[in-house]
Parts: C-alpha cells; sequence; structure tokens
C-alpha cells in the first residue's frame, strides 16, 4: 500500500476481521482478514467489477492473499451514510430497487461461483439433517431450539431444493446494516463476503426478509416482503413465475429459521424467532410447503 500503519481507526469482527489503518503517507485503507474457505477471491473480483461500473461500494485495492489459513486484502476506506431504519413497505421498496441494481450488476459479472455458500442460505448443504454443519452451532445444547423453528425450516428447504432453478451471483446479506444511506440515495453496500451462488429469486426472497436486520436478525413484516418481491419484479421488468414466486418467500423462511436457531443457540435476541412463529403459517403457505 507503500506505507506503514500508524493508527487503528476500527476494528470489528463477525464473519471476517475488519481493521481500518491510517497509512504514514496519510491515506486511509480497511484490511479485511477470514478464514480462507476458497470463497474470498469470487468476491473481491465481483466487487472489484462492480466498484469499476460506479455502484456504491468500496473499491479493492488488492487480490485477495493467503496468509497461514487466512484470505486477506485491502480496500478504499468509504465512512459516512447512516443505517436506514425501519420495515415499512416504502422503505421495503427503497431497498429493493437497490437490490434491483445490485443484481442487475452482478448478472453482467463473471467469477468462478463463490462457494460453499453463507451458511444462512446454505439450504442446499449435503451434511446430514436440515442445517449445514457448522462446529460452533452444533456443539451447543440443540433442545433450546423450539420445534416449530426445526419444522418451519424443513419444510422451506423442501420447497427450496425440489424447484431446481438456476443459480446466479447475489448479494445474501443483504440488511440494512450493511447499507448506508445518504438522504435518498444509497452511499455504500458492505459485506461483499457474503455473495453466494442460489437462484435469482430465492436471493431476492432472503433479502425481503432481511432488509430490516439493523442489529440482531429480525423478520419484516408479510406485507414489506410483499412490498419488496414487487418492487423488484417491477424494476427489473420480469415479473416471476409461480414457482419463483414460492422459491421466493421459502428462501425468506429458511433464513429466518437459520437465525432464530442460532439465536437461541447464543442466547441472542428472539424478536426474529417471534415474527417467525407469529408469520409462518402464512409464509409457508404462499411457498407451498
Amino acid at each position: 500500500m507503500g506505507g506503514e500503519p500508524t493508527t487503528v481507526l476500527f476494528r470489528s469482527q463477525q464473519v471476517s476481521t475488519v481493521f481500518g489503518l491510517r497509512l504514514a503517507g496519510g491515506g486511509d485503507v480497511v484490511v479485511k482478514a477470514r478464514a480462507d474457505d476458497g470463497r474470498a477471491a469470487s468476491c473481491v473480483a465481483a466487487q472489484a467489477r462492480l466498484a469499476e461500473r460506479g455502484f456504491p461500494c468500496a473499491r479493492p485495492l488488492t487480490p485477495v492473499i493467503s496468509v497461514g489459513a487466512l484470505a486477506v486484502h485491502a480496500e478504499e476506506y468509504r465512512p459516512g451514510g447512516e443505517v436506514l431504519h425501519g420495515d415499512s413497505p416504502d422503505i421495503a421498496r427503497r431497498c429493493a430497487e437497490v437490490f434491483a441494481r445490485l443484481m442487475a450488476e452482478l448478472a453482467g459479472v463473471s467469477v468462478a461461483p463463490p462457494l460453499p455458500n453463507p451458511p444462512w442460505v446454505r439450504w442446499d448443504h449435503t451434511d446430514s439433517g436440515v442445517w449445514p454443519a457448522i462446529d460452533f452451532l452444533d456443539s451447543r445444547d440443540q433442545s433450546v431450539v423450539s420445534e416449530h423453528v426445526v419444522e418451519t425450516a424443513e419444510r422451506a428447504r423442501k420447497r427450496l431444493l425440489a424447484a431446481g432453478l438456476p443459480c446466479v451471483l447475489g448479494h445474501a446479506d443483504f440488511e440494512a446494516q450493511n447499507l448506508r444511506w445518504q438522504g435518498l440515495q444509497m452511499w455504500t453496500v458492505h459485506d461483499w463476503d457474503s455473495l453466494a451462488w442460489q437462484p435469482e429469486a430465492a436471493l431476492v426472497g432472503a433479502a425481503s426478509g432481511s432488509f430490516a436486520s439493523a442489529g440482531p436478525p429480525t423478520l419484516a413484516s408479510i406485507d414489506s416482503s410483499e412490498a419488496f418481491l414487487v418492487a423488484y419484479q417491477d424494476i427489473r421488468g420480469r415479473p416471476f413465475t409461480a414457482v419463483e414466486l414460492e422459491v421466493a418467500w421459502a428462501a425468506g423462511l429458511w433464513m429466518a429459521a437459520y437465525n432464530a436457531r442460532e439465536m437461541a443457540l447464543c442466547g441472542g435476541a428472539r424478536a426474529g424467532g417471534d415474527a417467525l412463529r407469529t408469520q409462518a403459517a402464512e409464509r409457508l403457505r404462499r411457498a407451498n410447503a
């Protein structure tokens, strides 16, 4: 990068460990490090293509390199903007506009599929049971996860696997906490490590349920998810088929059930699980699951 780091501007850790650094020459950069599972190179390459096209995201400054068991890269520091809170139908439509633009841009990007998919959209796993194998979750007391959450996940997963739709590249963690706005304009979309290789309708459906999550995962209202799906189809200029609509509703359910399980196992917020319990029957009906 042409200079030694002199100041740590911030540090955060979720899926990746992220450092904001000020270099001796005065420039600011962000360095990301995460377990090298083979996904990072494709994710960063896709992010770079979108930045080149003017999509609002941080521009990668280096390719991905391996450092021991980690995949590491640097990107520009893009501070500013505000989190948009709420899950009203109006907010849903605003978010759907951004997601539609994002998916349209990614349709022109050719990279190796970023597999394995993030676990919260990995309903196509080949592990035993309904959930993908994740040691830090599987080692905990599973009795704290309600049968309702497990049954909902099983039914949603069965519908998703039966659809047989082609996969595309898309953002699988489209949540309020990963978006920054300046007024009515999108300023930055973050978390490109969460790209996935799943059917378009499934990625849209997952986003329609998760877009309002500004902290612990929650589930948008059914009306707002429907507003998101309608707006996305209108902007893309192609209505979903009946099967695609069912897949969209099933994907939102799977992601909500995955999150509810994780929150139950880790002692996290219950809001998403409570919303799932309230909405599951209607969402399962719309998913034909």
